[in-house]
This record gives C-alpha cells, structure tokens and sequence, in this order.
C-alpha cells in the first residue's frame, strides 16, 4: 500500500471530525496528568545512537563482577544450563498468544505443565499461565475478592515493596477499593494481629498477607490470621516467595484462598529488573473469577490428547464490562523457563534449594550480627532476607561497600522511616562461602571507619 502522509488532508480531517485542532483529539485526558514540556535532547543518528549506549553500557557491573547482597525484591539464582537450551528453541522462543490451539500444542502443553506445578507448590486447586509480575498479581488478587464479595475495602501490611503499594492504588482508583494497611509488630517484624483485629470488618474483601514478608519473616501465627479473616467472611490472599515452599507448607495447606507470588526465581535472569512472571493460583470454587488465561487438557476428533484454552476472560475476547482482567497475555517464556527449571530440581531438588536458601540466611544473620556495630533488628525466623540495625549511618556503610565492589542491602528508612539506619540483606543459593566471608569482613573493615 502507497504511504500517504495526512499533512495535506489534516484540515479536512479534523473538519469531517468536528474538530478545531489536534488538541481537540487530547480533551478527555485529564489536564492534571498531562505532562507540558519534556526535556528531551535532539534526536541522534542510528550510528550516533550506538556510540553513545556502549559509552552507557560500559559503567554498568553485572553480578559476576559485583558482588550484591540487596534484599527486598530480586536477588541472583543459579540458572541452569538446560533452561536457556529450551526456552532459546525457535518453536518457543517466538511464541506468542496461541490463537489457533490446533497449531500451538507443544506451547499448550508447556502452559499446561506450569500450571500444574505452580499449582502443586502451591497447594491450590488451579493456577492460571501466568500474569505479568508478583506486583500485578497482587492488585488483579484484589480486584478479584471485590468482585467475588461485592466488598469495597482490601486491607495488605504496612510492610510491603513501594511497587506493590503504588500499583495496587492505581489499581484500586477506578473501582473504588478502599485499602487499608496493618502495622507490623515492632519486635517480631510480622503483621500486628491486634491492629488487623480492629481494621477488618463486614466490607472487607479480603486481606494480604506475604509469607515470608517484606523483612523475611515468617508469619507464623498463620492459623489465628486465617480465622480472623474468616470470621469477616472475607478472602484470604497469600504472597509467597515460590522458593521458600520447598520446606514450608504450603499455602493451600493453610486455608488460603488465593495465592500470587514473583516468579522469576524459578530460572530466569534478573535482567536488570526487567520483564517477570507473575504467579496467580485460587481455589476451585473461585475459578470463574481469576484473570487472565487457563490451558486445559482435551481430546481431539481422533480420539487423542489435546490442549487448548479453557477460560480466557478477558477483554479482548468478551465483552469489557464481564472481563475479569485486561491483561491480554502471559508471561510465557518466563513460564517455560519455570517448567524446565522445576522439572529440573524435581521434588528433592527443589526441597534441597529451599534448604540452602535457608540455612545460608541463617549463617549470614549471626555472622553480620557478631559484629559489634551491627545487630538483627526483628527476632521473628527468617528465610533468606533480614534486617540488621547499624550504629553507624547506613548509606555510609553500603557507600563503603560499593568502593570494594560489594553491593550492600536495601536501605529501608526511605520506606519506612522508623526504621533508621536498618539494612534489608538478601542471600541465596548463588553465594559461596567465600562470598559470604568477603561480605562479612567488609563490614567488619567498613563500620570502624
């Protein structure tokens, strides 16, 4: 088709429009939202283009040559191998929303496979193939108790990533949900089981909880929590870390009745905080409910096995008002690597790995507390993250490590105020134990300075 530029037919155009300007076509976003100038620089060549992100790429350190111990959110796992040779295969790699089932049943299949591992780990009835993060996950987990309650208040812990926080509340603008946030226990770290005693009530739709929790404490007065909640005839909802049930129960074990998570710790890279794979799993009886898509399993006109979609309501393929979600997609490459990697570990693999993950949080803990200027902030058990208070100034401290190429904690008074010159440190399988004694003795180097 010959390209045809508008500029010589916009008058007319905005004429046949009833338009005045191009403008006009902007008036239903809000004035509020829209951003006036952008200080952009001018546009470069391709050639241009290049030089300068390899003068950008340059000053990036990737984890093999800067060693991190950040907590709070992604940290480095062992991929092995076999996952990249999979997931690299051409007939997966560019797979997209299978719209014909009868051509995509190897991809099917593999969704099929990860929803019944997700499902297994987690202990509930049915998952779906994925949504997009841990963080959407949260907020679709919401949308859904509103909708499954008719309730309007959605209460989660004060302890929670900043991101959970914003994309939950721009989540809950346009439905009207209310959220409310509960206290964590000074002393322990976990939720306060009196404040959520008061904040919950006959227009609670649910309540959140993450298990382990944003310090990387074990919630586990889990059983008083649960009847708490379900005494308000309101929705359980679980955040897990997925390698933490590997010698945990899981939630499903407890009574909750709808479980997400971030799983991009199932064999996929960090990516610099890139794309993720978001877990979403329910009860049987919630099915009709959940976002985003279900593979099921079949038989064909001949007789023989065969996959296809199941439950797809979204709002691409029913009418808006009735879609659950609008996320149109899955994180499907994400999800294969999940498949492989756990297919992988298999069930002592993966009880293995969540045993090290353990145990290696445990030894960092009393080694970083053995230090005179530094001692564990909450005594609640913990995973593979915790929180160690420093006497000294905390940005100084990671500053410090920074020059010895050690990456630090996250720093945690930005979020939480109270919490003054306290590190959330994370560990994971990956670390050695050389790692660990360089991070220890840095810290022993850096907090006499």
């Amino acid at each position: 088709m010959k390209f045809v530029p508008n500029s010589s037919v916009k008058t007319l155009m905005l004429k046949e429009l009833g338009l005045n300007n191009i403008d006009d076509l902007f008036l239903d976003i809000p004035q509020k939202i829209k951003i006036k100038n952008i200080n952009l620089p001018d546009g470069l060549s391709q050639q241009d283009t290049e030089r300068k992100l390899r003068q950008i790429i340059v000053k990036n350190k990737s984890y093999n040559d800067f060693l991190s111990f950040l907590g709070g959110g992604i940290k480095p796992h062992y991929i092995p191998a076999i996952v990249k040779s999979i997931t690299s295969r051409s007939e997966f790699y560019t797979a997209y929303t299978p719209y014909q089932s009868e051509a995509s049943q190897g991809f099917l299949q593999a969704m099929f496979e990860y929803q019944s591992l997700i499902a297994e780990i987690t202990g509930m009835d049915v998952a779906n193939c994925s949504l997009y993060d841990g963080v959407t996950s949260l907020s679709e987990a919401a949308l859904m108790c509103t909708r499954i309650t008719r309730k309007k208040t959605f209460i989660m812990p004060h302890n929670i990533s900043r991101e959970k926080k914003y994309v939950l509340s721009n989540y809950a603008k346009g439905p009207g949900i209310k959220i409310k946030e509960v206290s964590y226990d000074n002393k322990t770290g976990k939720i306060d089981i009196d404040e959520l005693n008061k904040k919950i009530d006959g227009d609670t739709a649910g309540v959140y909880i993450e298990n382990p929790n944003f310090f990387g404490i074990f919630e586990d007065d889990i059983k008083e929590i649960k009847g708490i909640v379900k005494d308000a005839s309101s929705l359980f909802v679980v955040g897990v870390d997925p390698v933490s049930l590997g010698i945990t129960k899981s939630p499903g074990e407890y009574g909750a009745d709808i479980v997400i998570g971030e799983g991009r710790a199932l064999g996929n890279p960090m990516n610099f905080g890139g794309s993720s794979l978001g877990i979403f799993a329910c009860k049987n009886e919630f099915l009709r409910q959940m976002p985003g898509r279900v593979i099921g399993i079949t038989k064909d006109s001949d007789d023989k096995r065969a996959f296809c979609m199941t439950l797809q309501t979204r709002e691409q393929h029913i009418r808006r008002a009735k879609a659950t979600s609008n996320i149109c997609t899955n994180e499907g490459l994400y999800a294969l690597a999940a498949v492989v990697y756990l297919s992988w570990l298999g069930s002592e693999g993966f009880f293995k790995l969540s045993k090290i993950n353990f145990e290696k949080g445990q030894e960092l803990t009393k080694l970083i507390a053995s230090i005179n200027n530094f001692k564990l902030r909450f005594n609640g058990t913990h995973f593979n993250e915790f929180v160690v208070k420093c006497s000294d100034d905390a940005k100084k401290v990671n500053k410090r490590l920074l020059q010895k190429d050690i990456q630090g904690g996250l720093i945690l008074d930005e979020f939480f105020p109270e919490l003054k010159n306290c590190i959330l440190f994370g560990i994971s399988e990956i670390h050695s134990d050389e790692d660990i004694e360089r991070l220890v003795n840095s810290l022993r180097e850096v907090s006499y300075v």
